[in-house]
């Protein structure tokens, strides 16, 4: 905590003035949408109010600070932002007193915009204005309304932060994205690439592994383009060597990664590192080259095909994961088959996949969108049915085998079942003769394969 309250005073002005202002006790709550790094973000954010002497609150009826940290990679969780800002106007009727703020995604991409379509805002903070919390509540309690989404210079910087910590944590290694994909809107509300110095994020792990965290995931939109603005000779594959040699750390795991930039050298660090799991998240997002083309996305599926199955022969118990995106502008039924006929040779243990829908401020923004909503719609129950069956399939060669589970906790359903995650990254519910704590790492074998989870019996020593 030294290391991040000096940062603290330092950037963010006097520190007296500010504890002055918030003397009293005083809570925040946090509601995060969108991916892990939203969740590091909103444990940024939750390490600010706490220097700053707020509690936080679990519902926001009960605090007096309430922040959306939003995303808009697609439609829907942009709609979200909006029905959750309608439901924190409510609220404010009953305590006027309610500050509410905007973070993420959304923020960046909006702006002050979102300051006038929601008058009940009251500070609106960018990817890059984190850090800003501070100013901005200063801010706040003088009766302005504040937008800061404008993106920082330099060097990644995000020095060691106090969190509540279990046996996994996330860190963000590195931001932003250079590849501007057409449909994607991250590179215009995350920026482009910046990567944390391989110190900075080793001090962070080795400061978690203190704290009693085994598993981390490594985080950032393209991780396979770690270490290429930076001016020190590193890698992501190197980065992965110096991470698996920190003491109290078990497991590593990451994502995104981009299949273009996917190498063979990370291919053999996932093969002989003995703490990388066995999983791998790879974005196809269609079987068709041609798709793909128009995506923007830089290789073949003749390209991707040859990596990935590469990946699988030499790391045999890899479990893959992929996103698609049906109904994308141009796509004609054979483009589809292309796409089912991939999932069928890849055979990935599960995906996320959505229909098509236009991001304002893309490059695909400009293209057609000549896909018939009906057929997005039935080409999506399409390919999630066939990866139902191809993940039935799956699971079931588990039934059996042993598996190596992390310890999480109990079970919600079952107070007498342990649950935890396997290093394919499945959950596996199990019992054990032995009290086991969270953390503890355990041979279980399967006895059920369910389509969401496994059931098993721990391992007699």
């Amino acid at each position: 905590m030294a290391g991040y309250n000096d940062h603290f005073k330092n950037s963010e002005g006097s520190d007296k003035k500010r504890r002055s202002i918030l003397a009293l006790s005083r809570s925040f709550y946090i509601n995060t949408y969108g991916c892990q790094m939203n969740e590091y973000d909103s444990e940024r954010l939750a390490s600010f109010f706490a220097a700053m002497g707020f509690t936080q609150a679990e519902t926001p009826e009960e605090a007096d600070y309430a922040l959306v940290n939003t995303c808009s990679v697609r439609e829907k969780p942009h709609h979200k932002v909006s029905s959750e800002l309608g439901r924190l106007k409510k609220i404010r009727r009953k305590n006027p007193e309610l500050k509410i703020g905007v973070c993420g995604c959304v923020a960046q991409q909006d702006g002050e915009a979102l300051l006038k379509r929601y008058p009940q805002t009251d500070f609106v903070l960018g990817t890059d204005a984190i850090a800003r919390i501070g100013e901005a509540v200063e801010l706040v309690e003088k009766g302005e309304k504040v937008c800061f989404t404008e993106f920082e210079g330099g060097e990644l910087k995000v020095p060691v932060f106090g969190r509540q910590t279990g046996c996994s944590a996330f860190i963000t290694i590195m931001k932003g994205c250079d590849n501007f994909c057409s449909y994607c809107i991250v590179p215009y509300v995350r920026g482009r690439e910046k990567s944390r110095h391989a110190a900075e994020i080793l001090d962070e792990i080795r400061f978690l592994a203190d704290k009693g965290v085994k598993e981390i995931t490594l985080l950032g939109q393209n991780v396979n383009s770690f270490g290429k603005n930076l001016d020190e000779n590193i890698n992501f594959t190197e980065l992965l060597y110096r991470v698996n040699n920190i003491s109290g750390i078990e497991r590593i795991r990451f994502v995104t990664s981009h299949p273009k930039d996917f190498s063979d050298e990370l291919i053999y660090a996932m093969r002989d590192l003995d703490k990388v799991c066995e999983s791998l998240h790879l974005p196809l997002q269609a079987g068709s080259s041609d798709v793909l083309k128009r995506m923007n996305r830089k290789y073949t599926y003749g390209e991707y095909r040859d990596k990935v199955l590469k990946a699988k022969e030499l790391v045999p118990s890899l479990a893959l994961s992929s996103d698609f995106i049906v109904g994308f502008p141009g796509e004609t039924a054979e483009d589809f088959e292309m796409t089912l006929a991939a999932m069928e040779e890849i055979r990935y243990e599960s995906l996320f996949a959505f229909a098509y829908s236009v991001r304002p401020g893309t490059k695909a923004e400009g293209l057609a969108d000549d896909v018939k909503a009906s057929d997005k719609k039935m080409r999506l129950a399409r390919l999630l049915d066939l990866q139902k069956r191809i993940s039935a399939e799956i699971s079931a060669g588990y039934k059996g085998k042993m598996a190596e589970v992390m310890t999480e906790g109990f079970s919600k359903r079952d107070g007498g079942v342990y649950t935890g995650r396997n290093r394919q990254n499945r959950v596996v519910n199990f019992t054990s003769r032995k009290v086991l704590s969270v953390g503890d790492i355990t041979d279980v074998i399967i006895h059920e394969a369910k389509p969401n989870s496994f059931f098993g019996e721990a391992a007699e020593d």
